[in-house]
């Protein structure tokens, strides 16, 4: 089968968030499962300077905001990719360092809708085989907003390829005024609350939601929230109405193990899995982790629990439930914390204060690290999600791969993979980590507790940890999943 990826990022190339991890990984998947795919993505400035050889396949020429762009197609073979990257070059929208959705101010590039539309309408030519590459895929699987327009353009296409359109998260709806709507010389009778319209703007994730032939997600039970008010963003109208058809479902992200695997990481000091070396690698990988902040030998050396987090230091991500605990943690239990993540500039400031007034026992990076993140996978015993709403979540995969028990809020992909430490399940051999039912300080803080209590009793934990590492999250099922769909439709 052939299969055009769309997607606005990819790892290695470039990352803002799980979307890139996802399109740098689901496509190999499909590969291994002998289906011909090509990934197709903007050529960023960025992106660009990281390619040593790119090779132009095709050039075309596509309506832009009251003008017409020439574009180029160039194909690159990128390391950790297993599959054709298709680039779309068109230097006056892409041509630009950085973020590819931000100028350096942080706010959003004031042509975004040009930028997103416009490579919408190249993947349609590329889709219908017009671009003389004589290749044309039975399915095109498009990506959240910024290929939004995928599906909808398509579906005024005889002849066409099936459209498979996933949402990694519904916070994000890709809205423009409707200038640009008429601009780009989109169909009419699309205007309206049938249509892209939503509240006098432009949505492309609306656009791909109405549009596609199936809408997925990124887990089962996010496929579920998504159809009611408070996690669909005004948006439930659409979302029930495709799950009445039958056309919603939720596919669980997976992990790469090439990258995210104990056994093999080069980025961790010592390696480990499930069945051989696992309580004393993860000893010797939590003094490596905590070197990182120069903590004095006692520090490295102790037994005491260590509590890691990496993401987003923004509301959705809990981090506000955290620091409102995290002084009675300190004074109530001898566990330590690392955190690692960057986001709203008060969060950052406390956290700050606290490693300042704490400097054993909390330990703060403000950025992103790979290498960091990887150590504190595997050198931390415990690891923090309290997400108030998580559409699937990858660091839960990574860190029951890497036996590092998450802790997290029952919510979307957290609540999909992640097994609750009760007494039930304790006996059964099935917990793989601790969940919370309710975004409270309290619930975090009760449920922190308990953790930490079975910390203290060592074959519990053990069995815990290694039950977690157990599980299969790869990207095979993920992709076995979404092929089921698109062989039986």
């Amino acid at each position: 089968m052939n299969l055009l990826f769309a997607t606005s990022e990819a790892h290695p190339l470039i990352k803002t968030g799980g979307l890139a991890d996802v399109s740098g990984s689901l496509p190999n998947a499909y590969a291994r499962l002998n289906q011909s795919v090509r990934l197709i993505m903007p050529a960023y400035g960025d992106v660009m300077e990281k390619l040593d050889q790119v090779q132009q396949i095709a050039d075309l020429t596509v309506g832009g905001c009251g003008r017409h762009l020439h574009a180029r197609l160039l194909q690159a073979q990128v390391e950790g990719i297993d599959v054709p990257v298709w680039l779309v070059d068109i230097p006056e929208l892409f041509k630009r360092s950085g973020n590819p959705y931000m100028a350096a101010d942080g706010e959003d590039w004031w042509d975004n809708g040009e930028r997103f539309g416009v490579f919408a309408k190249v993947v349609v030519e590329v889709a219908m085989n017009r671009a003389g590459l004589d290749w044309a895929p039975d399915w095109v699987h498009a990506n959240d907003w910024q290929t939004g327009l995928v599906p909808a353009l398509l579906s005024e296409e005889m002849n066409r390829p099936r459209t498979l359109f996933t949402i990694h998260n519904m916070a994000y709806a890709g809205l423009f005024p409707k200038s640009l709507f008429d601009s780009l010389w989109l169909p009419w009778h699309w205007w309206g609350p049938h249509g892209i319209e939503f509240h006098g703007h432009v949505s492309m994730l609306k656009a791909g939601i109405v549009f596609a032939d199936w809408v997925s997600t990124v887990s089962p039970s996010y496929a579920r929230e998504i159809t009611f008010p408070e996690y669909a963003y005004g948006l439930e109208g659409v979302l029930q109405q495709r799950e009445s058809e039958g056309r919603l479902l939720g596919v669980l992200n997976g992990i790469d193990s090439r990258v995210w695997n104990p056994k093999t990481d080069p980025l961790i000091e010592r390696n480990y899995c499930a069945d051989k070396g696992r309580v004393a690698a993860k000893k010797v990988n939590k003094a490596a982790m905590l070197d990182f902040w120069d903590l004095p030998p006692s520090v490295l050396d102790s037994q005491a629990p260590v509590v890691g987090l990496v993401g987003r230091l923004v509301p959705q991500k809990g981090i506000d439930l955290v620091l409102d605990v995290l002084p009675e943690l300190l004074a109530q239990t001898d566990a330590r914390f690392v955190f690692v993540g960057s986001g709203e500039r008060h969060f950052e400031y406390a956290l700050n204060e606290l490693a300042h007034h704490h400097p054993e026992r909390v330990m703060v990076y403000i950025g992103y690290s790979e290498k960091l993140a990887h150590r504190v996978e595997a050198g931390a015993d415990l690891f923090l999600m309290p997400s108030r709403f998580e559409p699937c979540g990858l660091n839960q995969l990574y860190s029951l791969a890497y036996g590092t028990l998450p802790v997290v809020h029952a919510t979307g992909g957290l609540a999909d993979t992640v097994v609750n430490a009760t007494e039930d399940n304790l006996k059964a051999g099935t917990a793989t980590g601790f969940v919370f039912y309710d975004p409270s300080r309290h619930a975090l803080k009760s449920t922190l507790l308990h953790a930490l209590y079975l910390y203290g009793r060592k074959r519990s934990w053990q069995k815990l940890q290694k039950t977690a590492m157990q599980q299969d999250f790869s990207w095979e099922k993920s992709a076995q999943r979404y092929l089921q769909l698109f062989e039986t439709v």
